[in-house]
This record gives C-alpha cells, sequence and structure tokens, in this order.
C-alpha cells in the first residue's frame, strides 16, 4: 500500500526501515532505547555532522547510482524497466511500519527493490564481494524490512564505493527472518513506543538517559556486584599502571632519539618523532577579552559520573 511521504515531524508515528536496525539492537548509530527517546518525542536528534554530510552525500549521489545500476544491468545482457523511484509503502497488516524504496525495477520480468548505497571511508572494508550477500548487518536489516514491508522477494543493494564502477550485491527474502523481524518491530511500537515503556537498556549511555537524575536513596549490592565493582577498581588501577607505562616508554625513546626525527632498525623506519602544527582556540584568553560573549555561548551539562565512593566513616570525619 502506498503512502505520501512523511515530513521530518511525522517520523515520530511510525517505523522505518532506517529504524530497523536500531529496533534489532544492530545500528552503529542508535540503540533501542535512544529509537525510544525520539518515538516519544523526549528527545530532538543530535546534531551529528559527519553523519548528516553523509546522508546529504547519499542522497544527492542517488539518481546517479540508480542510473548507474541500470545501465550496468543492461550491459550484463539483463533486460530492466524502471517502474518507481521513492515510492513509500505501509505494512499490509501494521500502519504503523513503513518504508521508502529508492527505485523499483522489472529485471528479467521480476519485480525488484533497489537501494543505493554511496561508501566511502572505513565503510568500504564492510562490504563483501560484489555479486554475494556479504552487506553491512544493519544495512541487511533495512533491505530485509523493505522485502517484509513491499512482500518482493529481493532487493539489489547498489554500492558505490568508487565513481567508476557501482556494485551490486543482493538480499534475499528470508521468512524466519522477516518474521522475527516483524515480531520485534510490532513489539518495539506496541510495547515501547505506544504504552510508554521504555526497552531494555543495552549500554552504559542508555542507563544514564533512562536515570538522568539520582534518588537519595541506597541500594544492597549483591555478591556478583560486589565482584563487579571490584573488577572495575582493578581495570582502573591497570589502565593508570599502563598509562605510567607508556610515559615511561615515550621517556626514553625521546631521549635515545634526541634531536633526530626517525628511528629505525636496518632498512625498516620504527618511529619518527617530527613536528605538527595544531590550532588551539585559547578559550581563556577569549574570556578574559569577550566575557559576554563567552557567558552567552556557555553551556552546562548534568551528567551522572559513577565514580568510586567515599568511605563513610572518613566522610564524617
Amino acid at each position: 500500500m502506498k503512502m505520501k511521504a512523511p515530513t521530518t515531524r511525522d517520523r515520530q508515528s511510525f517505523l522505518g526501515s532506517t529504524d530497523a536496525p536500531a529496533v534489532l539492537g544492530v545500528s552503529a548509530w542508535t540503540t533501542p532505547v535512544e529509537l525510544w527517546h525520539l518515538k516519544t518525542g523526549r528527545v530532538k536528534p543530535e546534531p551529528n555532522l559527519e553523519r548528516e554530510r553523509r546522508f546529504a552525500r547519499g542522497k544527492k549521489l542517488e539518481p546517479f547510482i540508480c542510473d548507474m545500476v541500470v545501465d550496468k544491468l543492461r550491459d550484463l545482457g539483463h533486460e530492466v524497466e524502471v517502474l518507481a523511484r521513492n515510492e513509500r509503502y505501509t505494512d499490509p497488516e501494521h500502519a504503523f511500519l513503513s518504508c521508502e524504496i529508492d527505485q523499483e525495477l522489472l529485471i528479467d520480468g521480476e519485480h525488484v527493490n533497489v537501494d543505493a548505497k554511496s561508501v566511502g571511508g572505513q565503510a568500504r572494508t564492510k562490504w563483501g564481494v560484489e555479486g554475494t550477500e556479504d552487506i553491512p548487518i544493519d544495512y541487511m536489516a533495512q533491505f530485509m524490512d523493505g522485502l517484509m514491508i513491499t512482500g518482493r522477494q529481493r532487493c539489489l543493494a547498489a554500492a558505490l564505493r568508487s565513481f567508476d564502477d557501482v556494485e551490486i550485491f543482493w538480499c534475499t527474502r528470508d521468512e524466519p527472518t522477516i518474521t522475527g523481524m516483524r515480531e520485534k518491530m510490532v513489539s518495539f511500537w506496541r510495547d515501547h513506543v505506544e504504552r510508554d515503556i521504555p526497552p531494555d537498556p543495552i549500554k552504559f549511555a542508555d542507563v544514564r538517559a533512562l536515570f538522568p537524575e539520582p534518588k537519595p536513596v541506597r541500594v544492597e549490592a549483591t555478591q556478583e556486584i560486589q565482584e563487579f565493582v571490584q573488577e572495575l577498581a582493578q581495570i582502573a588501577d591497570r589502565k593508570k599502571a599502563l598509562e605510567n607505562r607508556e610515559d615511561w616508554l615515550k621517556f626514553q625513546l625521546a631521549k635515545f632519539m634526541g634531536e633526530a626525527e626517525t628511528l629505525s632498525a636496518g632498512p625498516r623506519d620504527l618511529l619518527t618523532w617530527g613536528i605538527e602544527e595544531r590550532g588551539q582556540f585559547d578559550l581563556e584568553g577569549f574570556r578574559r577579552k569577550h566575557a559576554d560573549w563567552a557567558a552567552l555561548f556557555m553551556k552546562t551539562n548534568r551528567v551522572r559520573i559513577l565514580r568510586k565512593a567515599k568511605n563513610r566513616a572518613a566522610r564524617a570525619r
């Protein structure tokens, strides 16, 4: 079923394919708790310049990638017809499940979803060999969500890893996977968004977001929790010891090198000790000269900090 493309504000009213990785706990950007905060309107999306640039670049390149896919398929001898672009669909059973398909093609008589991805930086290494289903799991969740909602059998993932060629990958409909996805997506919406109950946290930041303000109460530690506290203290000690060792090693190496820029072992260079210019904003100087401006842009954050408690007897003294 097709529906009108939603506005950004409308995104609180449905789960899209880009939300699927977060619901399933495989997103590199968003946890289920963070998604719940967004869908319930508790927080607005945090500005992320890197992510926004990546999305903007991908959106601009999307028509170019789709055209490259059509040309490549025809060069490979396939009969290809472009059926639609950027159509949005709702799930036939649940109106809160929605997806947008970048392109729909008729390839040798088969109606196929196409998802265009601009792949740059370290993300290039996460994609496997062209022609396979070796696709990053977060993207695979998006593509499978599109197949779940449209009812189609395959999604062609077009990955632009260079401007010379677009690489073709496939995501084939898998009913057990889709059944499990549907259950999780429906449960997330009904049990958490509609009932306004947070999902289980999966990282420290989730717990801090769910309980931002401490209450003046005490909780008794179990044996397991006491062991966690001891292990945390041991890790802190090891980190400090490693940092001290790192400083000592740097001192020994720098003293040995003196004014030399490069440390070598035969034909192989081991270390360089050169000049690197770094720009640094003089915040204190700015505050002294422009106190009013500094105060205008000063931002205070309240964050709960987990640290070792002082002994009660010591505090009493």
